[in-house]
């Protein structure tokens, strides 16, 4: 026993059944479709945005890396207070959900 699937199509009206495509006007009616080009196209932007973020890296990572020493040198006290910052702030909120917890 079979399952058929009739679908409208959105953009006609027509009812197709089985089908990924309209029959008429070759519109994509299916969800399984259209959820895999969805999340084809989320992986395409979040390889993009890692790609961008490879290429241009930060003021201080871009510093820690400079060939004159002085700025070197710049580059990893704004990395270590850029990591304290974090680190300060880590704790103020774990402190708070603690307190929050009981």
């Amino acid at each position: 026993m079979a399952i058929t699937k009739n679908i409208k199509c959105p953009s006609c009206g027509v009812f197709n059944t089985n089908r990924d495509y309209c029959k008429d006007c070759d519109t994509l009616i299916s969800f399984e479709k259209k959820r895999e080009q969805k999340v084809a196209a989320y992986k395409e932007e979040e390889l993009e945005r890692v790609k961008y973020d490879i290429e241009n890296p930060n003021l201080a990572e871009r510093l820690k890396k400079h060939p004159v020493w002085l700025f070197r040198i710049v580059g990893w006290v704004l990395y270590s207070a850029y990591l304290l910052i974090s680190a300060i702030g880590a704790l103020i909120a774990w402190f708070v959900a603690m307190v929050a917890a009981g």
